[in-house]
């Protein structure tokens, strides 16, 4: 046509698959060391390794934080963190693992939110970050290295993703609630006044 000019050329474009490939090898980083540090963590609840206290150190933390009762919710937290890591790092139910992980750090976030933001002063910053982390795997998917790929996404699917974020949003906030509410209650007859000990 008389008049008309093609569009310039577009410069050469990146080959789609060496994108995705690179996004692939991106999640598995970010799934793999967000996955081992949150697997480190629970393992210290669960069984005591790297320094932890576990099941029963963590049973009397949890209470002396105002978890109720307190060896279902160190169990609880511990298999949060280290059953949701695994799953992460293997990128295996990629979205429940990211949820349950999520939902442990909302727990942890409660503990620490007194002392603020910034882990500096003992503030949740560092649990928020694990936990929106974990969800954000949860949401997007473990990519083409993992086993959820490996197995036709049979975990993998929308409705497990919504599944498991309402199932661990639920836990969560009657997990804190409850915590909110027995700190809030004025002390047992046969329990001590936190306030009246030395």
């Amino acid at each position: 046509m008389e008049g008309y000019a093609s569009p310039p050329a577009l410069p050469h474009l990146e080959n789609p698959m060496a994108h995705s490939d690179r996004r692939d090898l991106g999640l598995l980083a970010l799934r793999v060391g967000t996955g081992a540090v949150l697997a480190a963590h629970g393992t210290q609840k669960l069984l005591g390794w790297f320094g932890g206290g576990g099941i029963e150190g963590t049973t009397h933390a949890m209470e002396a934080m105002g978890f109720h009762p307190g060896r279902e919710a160190a169990v609880a937290a511990g298999l949060g963190e280290a059953g949701g890591g695994v799953l992460l790092a293997l990128g295996l139910a990629t979205p429940a693992a990211g949820a349950a992980a999520a939902g442990a750090m909302a727990g942890a976030v409660a503990v620490h939110a007194p002392a603020g933001f910034f882990a500096t002063a003992g503030g949740y910053e560092y649990p928020a970050f694990l936990g929106f982390t974990a969800a954000a795997l949860g949401i997007t998917g473990a990519g083409r290295f993992s086993l959820d790929h490996v197995t036709g996404h049979v975990l993998d699917r929308p409705w497990v993703v919504a599944t498991a974020f309402v199932g661990a949003a639920l836990a969560a906030t009657v997990v804190v609630g409850r915590r909110a509410d027995r700190q809030s209650a004025p002390p047992a007859d046969d329990e001590p006044d936190p306030a009246d000990t030395p």
